[in-house]
């Protein structure tokens, strides 16, 4: 309950004297120790992408997604033709350091500046990004970018109810847990309830140094297996 009262006794939001507003995202690159996310590239990422994509054995990696699978290069060409042209989702590719090969995609999307709000969505990732130091730093490379670039009050991560995987994803990347939306979205001809999660700027100095000692090399031994997950650090 609010402590703040208007001159009618109301209850009212905390004042926020000095907001300006957030700054919207560019197409520029962020730099990572382990990744780098750059603007989606149809000509640069096409045949990375189609191949990390085709690594998987089967298309469940697509059943909660609006778009794919791809079953030729050129319709993965005329996808990524159209993520390549908008600026709300502003989509990224997630490039491995090491090989410089595009393993999956990302985008900022539902982008509102005036209340300090943006969502991450459109996440893609291959077979060859899932459950890696890489797709937990692609994750990171935004939240901070969001939060310390922008200047953003909120980071929203919202998923298809049902879709368990992402749900325990935006858990273990800190986002907090706020509700359903029922009947939120229909795609693919068939009904969306919408999980929505949240990390709030004031939540973000503590998250910032969780991430920061988990994605430290040391937190991984010779044969790059965590030493202490990530979850565990977000919890204290």
């Amino acid at each position: 309950m609010s402590t703040f009262q208007n001159e009618f006794a109301q209850p009212i939001g905390a004042p926020l004297p000095n907001w300006q507003g957030a700054r919207a995202p560019a197409r520029v690159a962020h730099e990572g120790r382990y990744c780098r996310l750059v603007p989606v590239d149809p000509a640069t990422h096409l045949h990375d992408l189609a191949d990390a994509y085709n690594s998987a054995t089967d298309a469940r990696d697509w059943t909660y997604l609006a778009t794919g699978p791809f079953s030729t290069l050129e319709a993965h060409r005329a996808h990524l033709e159209k993520l390549a042209s908008t600026s709300d989702p502003l989509h990224f590719a997630v490039i491995d350091a090491a090989s410089g090969k595009a393993l999956g995609t990302l985008a900022l999307m539902r982008i509102d500046p005036a209340n300090g709000v943006i969502e991450v969505g459109f996440i893609a990732f291959s077979p060859l990004l899932k459950k890696t130091r890489i797709a937990t730093e692609a994750i990171f490379l935004l939240m901070r970018h969001v939060f310390d670039d922008l200047g953003n009050r909120r980071f929203e991560w919202k998923c298809d109810s049902l879709n368990a995987p992402s749900r325990a994803a935006a858990k273990r990347f800190g986002f907090t847990f706020e509700g359903i939306f029922r009947q939120a979205v229909v795609y693919r001809g068939r009904n969306r309830d919408t999980a929505w999660f949240s990390i709030l700027d004031s939540e973000w100095p503590a998250l910032k140094a969780s991430y920061e000692r988990w994605l430290d090399p040391k937190n991984f031994d010779t044969g790059g297996a965590q030493i202490e997950r990530l979850s565990t650090a977000n919890a204290r």
